[in-house]
């Protein structure tokens, strides 16, 4: 079962972004994000107390601050790619938390909590498992034209081999009910673990929608591996895999 909506629904009042806290952990994975973790976490943590920071092989001081922040921090010894990140990430939730939903999250200052919180009321309203953050569901958007389209290209090829139909599969965004992270086994460490999961929760058969999502792209975040370039080599790696 699918739905999209067309227009970013607001968080809602404090004392539902208090109860989204109560019942979401946020999966944020790290690789030398020091000059920006420790302001992406407190503010994080300002409605999500229950942060898990994944430390994918480090060479600054990332997991020091994240610790000084207040997440809890799993450490791998070796750079393995935000897929490995984000299964280390999970694996920790279903076996060290009772919480019911687990967002993945980016250390870069993309994402916004707000954007959480809506997700989390839609999945509790509707009795969903899964909700997919897509850039082009937003009315917001900081996104150039040459970026749109490969994206756009990035979810055809992606719903060629997942047959999910998603707007925006390749966004890192995504909001899990314990029952749907416990689907997930990623294999893929690099940047095709964002089709593998797709892949993964549409074969769980669970109940899913995307929803609009705001995305700030940073002259940070882009240094980080959000330029176009690096976007265009992903989609090339998924066309080649188009059969």
């Amino acid at each position: 079962m699918s739905e999209n909506g067309n227009t970013s629904a607001p968080a809602g009042s404090d004392t539902t972004a208090r109860h989204a806290g109560q019942e979401v952990a946020l999966i944020i994975p790290i690789y030398n994000e020091g000059p920006v973790i420790t302001e992406v976490l407190q503010e994080a943590k300002k409605i999500f107390p229950y942060l898990i920071c994944v430390d994918d092989g480090s060479n600054d001081d990332s997991a020091a601050l994240a610790r000084g922040a207040g997440a809890t921090v799993l450490t791998h010894a070796i750079n393995l790619g935000q897929g490995a990140a984000l299964q280390t990430g999970i694996t920790y939730f279903l076996q060290a938390t009772d919480l019911p939903y687990v967002a993945t999250f980016d250390a870069d200052g993309q994402h916004q909590t707000d954007d959480v919180v809506s997700m989390w009321k839609r999945a509790k309203t509707d009795e969903l498992d899964i909700i997919f953050g897509s850039r082009f569901l937003s009315e917001r958007q900081e996104m150039g034209a040459a970026k749109r389209i490969v994206l756009k290209t990035a979810a055809w090829a992606t719903a060629r081999t997942t047959h999910m139909e998603l707007t925006d599969a390749h966004n890192g965004l995504r909001l899990l009910s314990r029952r749907a992270a416990g689907t997930l086994n990623l294999k893929q460490n690099r940047m095709a673990h964002a089709s593998e999961i797709v892949a993964q929760l549409g074969k769980s058969g669970l109940p899913w929608a995307e929803m609009p999502v705001h995305i700030r792209y940073t002259d940070y975040s882009k240094a980080k591996g959000q330029s176009l370039w690096n976007s265009i080599n992903i989609v090339m790696d998924l066309v080649m895999g188009v059969r």
